[in-house]
């Protein structure tokens, strides 16, 4: 511990990262025998910036010239501060501020540290966390007062921003609350895969436009989802159950989902789906995925065919906040460490009632009500909203040799 009388020296050394430069830096410290206050390093593009907060209760400039001349022998600059201000008593960072973008433009971020400078917020740290599939950057930030009301404030105010600045901004708080998430619930229809299924199984009745516009209309909340889904199967009466193989053998993932749950998996997390689709075709999906927990509509089928009705209770939006406080139940998650991810209406019951709901390229009515709205086709943008960082997982995927990136469309 640094004596009471002790001068704060800040050294900020700039250059080339090389092997080296710490321990030279460290050596001439050590041999002036100063206590460390605070370290931060960072390399952008192979430049690196070490920033080293030390007490000494010798001769400050003294030691400035000792730092000057290490720095010296390794091609480095440096920039000595003597009396700086100690920062180690200010509160750590309340929120974070994940933008996404394809790309994130200095005009869109701009955009962004202009809204959280008017709300007095101020960021603390950015970091990126993704080249691939989009571009991620973290902001770690601080705000005056931690609260509801705050959360609200600064959720507010990116969601204003997102559309002038044309990329997807989300916000947690930081520390503990972001980092204790333990399970994960995905819809499965438009999220989970892409397209929906019932449309797949109309077009083999001949009625898929028919069935689209209820199934437009019930996303929007604009029908009952329980009625809408009655409504919809009707016209499946007399198709062979055979259609339900052939359709789960179409179905298309969406972009990163299996890297989602691999990662999810990797990291502990228990996931699943909670479905107005049919038990059907989501157990096959479930076995691919290695998922933890499923729920779903069941289909009749007698003789062989299709009847058009659902068995037993509908899983609807009602239903799908049921099903997830109950699978958080038997693996004894709270909800608040729950993830759920969604685009429809009927998944606005879900959403709230997990700790972070995640609208994933959903209807306005969805969007208006989750904790966090993302628009680009890619679901492992959901990781990142979680910590993740791209570099982490394919690391873990190149240990398990499965790493590779998927060119992308223009």
């Amino acid at each position: 511990m640094s004596t009471p009388n002790a001068t704060t020296v800040l050294i900020t050394v700039t250059g080339e990262d090389k092997p080296g430069v710490t321990s030279v830096l460290f050596a001439a410290l050590t041999r002036h025998g100063v206590d460390i206050v605070d370290v931060e390093q960072v390399v952008i593009r192979h430049r690196l910036v070490l920033g080293v907060l030390v007490a000494t209760d010798r001769d400050p400039e003294h030691l400035q010239e000792a730092v000057e001349q290490a720095m010296a022998t390794v091609g480095m600059a440096v920039e000595v501060e003597i009396g700086a201000e100690d920062a180690s008593a200010e509160l750590a960072s309340t929120h974070v501020v994940v933008v996404l973008g394809q790309p994130v433009t200095a005009r869109a971020f701009g955009v962004i540290s202009r809204r959280l400078a008017e709300i007095d917020v101020n960021i603390d740290s950015i970091r990126r966390v993704a080249d691939y599939p989009v571009t991620g950057l973290e902001l770690e930030v601080s705000a005056a007062e931690v609260g509801d009301e705050t959360d609200a404030r600064l959720t507010t105010a990116m969601a204003d921003v997102t559309a002038e600045a044309g990329v997807d901004v989300a916000v947690e708080r930081a520390g503990l609350f972001r980092r204790a998430k333990r399970l994960v619930v995905f819809d499965v229809d438009s999220t989970l895969i892409q397209g929906e299924v019932i449309e797949m199984l109309a077009a083999r009745a001949g009625c898929e436009d028919q069935v689209r516009e209820v199934t437009e209309r019930a996303m929007r909340g604009e029908l009952d989802f329980a009625e809408s889904l009655r409504q919809r199967c009707e016209v499946l009466a007399g198709l062979p159950a055979t259609v339900l193989d052939e359709v789960a053998a179409e179905l298309e993932l969406t972009p990163g989902a299996r890297t989602t749950i691999r990662t999810l998996r990797r990291l502990g997390f228990h996931t699943g789906v909670v479905s107005g689709g049919f038990t059907q075709i989501i157990d096959r999906l479930v076995d691919d995925l290695g998922l933890d927990f499923s729920a779903a509509n069941e289909l009749e089928v007698v003789d062989g065919k299709l009847t058009g009705r659902v068995l037993g209770e509908i899983v609807d939006r009602p239903g799908k906040a049921k099903a997830l406080q109950r699978f958080a139940e038997s693996f004894g998650v709270p909800r608040a460490q729950c993830v759920a991810v969604g685009d429809g209406a009927n998944d606005i019951d879900m959403l709230a009632a997990a700790g972070l709901g995640v609208a994933f390229n959903a209807k306005p009515a969805l969007r208006e009500v989750a904790d966090t709205a993302l628009s680009y086709p890619f679901l492992d943008t959901v990781l990142f909203v979680l910590g993740v960082t791209r570099a982490e997982i394919e690391a873990a995927d190149a240990e398990d040799g499965v790493l590779r990136r998927v060119p992308l469309e223009d």
